[in-house]
């Protein structure tokens, strides 16, 4: 495990976070890049539990996303199954969790100001938190990826799984973008990544 964790958290968050994983009936597997999420957390039909990550997060993101999927099997084990997965008992818990590493010598110091906001009340995504996804998007490796925010209105840009769409104005969080093959209109969230088309 240790290996794992030294190719994609900061060094200095390792130990900690070995200590919070030393549980005979947890895994954690590093997963190739999923569009739809950083990570998840379930049980398995035989009683142990399964943490997986996106091997493609930078290392800032890895560590925040390993630490909400060990929130989820924490706050289950503590408060049973039938509590919301992102309800009040998840965001206690991935505060708590999250706290001893909230020092710069985990994350550089322009993020903890960032971060002690997100951690204020945390959602089901940091993604959703549009000014720390930009800040976190900067330890990225280069891509051609932009957030729809990015984008000036009128951008044609398509998604991962082809789609094009046209970007239009903001309603009051997201954005409404036209389909181009049906004229649809979707809702887009301001930091979705998309590859613009020239």
């Amino acid at each position: 495990m240790q290996s794992i964790l030294q190719n994609h958290i900061p060094e200095q968050a390792i130990p900690h976070v070995l200590q919070l994983l030393e549980h005979d009936h947890l895994t954690v597997l590093v997963k190739k890049e999923r569009k739809t999420r950083h990570g998840d957390y379930r049980k398995l039909p035989n009683g142990k539990h399964q943490i997986t990550v996106n091997g493609n997060l930078n290392s800032y993101r890895f560590l925040i996303t390993l630490i909400h999927e060990i929130a989820h099997f924490e706050a289950f084990k503590k408060y049973g199954r039938l509590i919301k997965p992102h309800g009040i008992e998840w965001k206690h818990t991935f505060q708590h969790l999250m706290l001893p590493f909230l020092n710069p010598n985990v994350f550089p110091q322009h993020l903890l100001p960032l971060l002690a906001n997100h951690f204020k009340n945390p959602k089901a995504s940091s993604d959703t938190d549009i000014t720390l996804a930009l800040a976190l998007k900067k330890y990225d490796a280069p891509n051609d990826n932009y957030y729809v925010s990015q984008l000036p209105v009128g951008s044609v840009f398509k998604l991962y799984n082809g789609r094009c769409f046209k970007k239009g104005k903001k309603r009051t969080k997201r954005y409404e973008c036209i389909e181009i093959n049906t004229g649809k209109v979707y809702l887009f969230n301001p930091n979705a990544e998309v590859q613009l088309l020239e």
